[in-house]
Parts: C-alpha cells; structure tokens; sequence
C-alpha cells in the first residue's frame, strides 16, 4: 500500500496526471478513479457505525480529527457488504458534493496501481451486463488486454440513485442531517 501511496504523490507531481487512475478490486472486478481525486489509502480499519444509515455506508472513520463517511462499493453495487481481508483498504477521496467539497473513503477488496489510460482509449459504459449499474460508470478504459471500469464518484455518492437491488430512493442522504429528520419521523410515527 506505501507503494500505491508514493505512486499517487509522484503522479500528483507530474504533468501527466490528468490521464492517470488509480486502480483497485471490488468483487473481481476491476475498477478505477482519477489520480487527481485520491488523497490517500489507508489500511482497513475500526469504522464507528451509525445508527439508520443506508446499508451502502458502513459508517465513518477518524481520520486526524476529521469524521470521514466509508461507502462500501461492493454494497453499492448491490453485491452484498465486502469481505474483509488482509489487503482490504480504503480510499480517501474528495467529491464536490453541491458547492461543498466532501471528503470520503471508498472501501475496496484491493488496491492494484497507478496506470495511465489516454483518452482515446477510454469508451462510453456498455448499457448491459456490467456488472454495476451505467449510472455510477464514468466510461470504460483500456489497460493493456484488461477492460478497467472508470467510476462516476458524484454519481456514487448521489444517493437518490438506487443500487440495482433498491426499489425506491433512499431517504438518507451523506453529509445532511437526514438521520436526526429521519429519527424525528420515527418519533412522529409512534404517537
């Protein structure tokens, strides 16, 4: 991981950056985001669950005094929660989220490396058999004779958008204060 992390800060120094991607595992599949999001890695770790968040978030982290969301990408893809291992990890990123920018961590099965993918050989996603919804694929890339999925992380982190196993949006929203508003709808609905 200390590897993946120094090739993240030499990409981050370079020109080429823009064409550059971080790749990691999800349930087999190979997927990706742009160097220029990534912050950091950091080993798998104690997460403090919170209470009526949606099953995609598996809660938040410390991460040097600041409260960080962990989005578990297996579940959002509607393929069950991720099997912790030795090398599960994750990625702390940042996302615009409306005008504010919010920082988050992905929880992947593995980290791969730091490739580049020019643009002429990345692809609009395929419309069938994916393997996760279009909606959170930015395009496909090509890394030598392997397809690498480019992931949408605003299109991930907008959680009206349903996992392929959701029948209605979720009510719960990251970064809002929808679970003191959803605690206060419980109580209402008691009376």
């Amino acid at each position: 991981m200390q590897s993946v992390n120094k090739q993240i800060m030499d990409a981050l120094g370079g020109d080429s950056a823009v064409n550059q991607y971080l790749t990691f595992q999800v349930r087999e599949q190979k997927l990706a985001l742009e160097i220029l999001r990534i912050k950091e890695i950091i080993e798998f770790g104690r997460i403090t669950v919170v209470p009526m968040m949606q099953q995609c978030i598996s809660g938040v982290i410390n991460l040097r005094g600041s409260v960080v969301p962990v989005v578990d990408l297996s579940a959002r893809f509607g393929q069950g929660k991720t099997e912790i291992n030795r090398r599960t990890c994750i990625v702390i990123l940042e996302s615009q989220l409306a005008e504010d920018t919010q920082v988050v961590g992905f929880l992947v099965d593995a980290v791969n490396a730091v490739v580049d993918i020019p643009q002429n050989l990345i692809s609009a996603p395929p419309q069938f058999g994916a393997g996760i919804k279009t909606d959170f694929l930015r395009g496909i890339g090509k890394v030598d004779d392997e397809f690498v999925m480019l992931l949408n992380v605003e299109r991930l982190l907008d959680f009206h958008i349903p996992t392929e196993f959701d029948e209605h949006p979720p009510a719960i929203e990251v970064g809002s204060n929808s679970v003191a508003k959803a605690s206060q709808a419980e109580e209402a609905e008691q009376f």
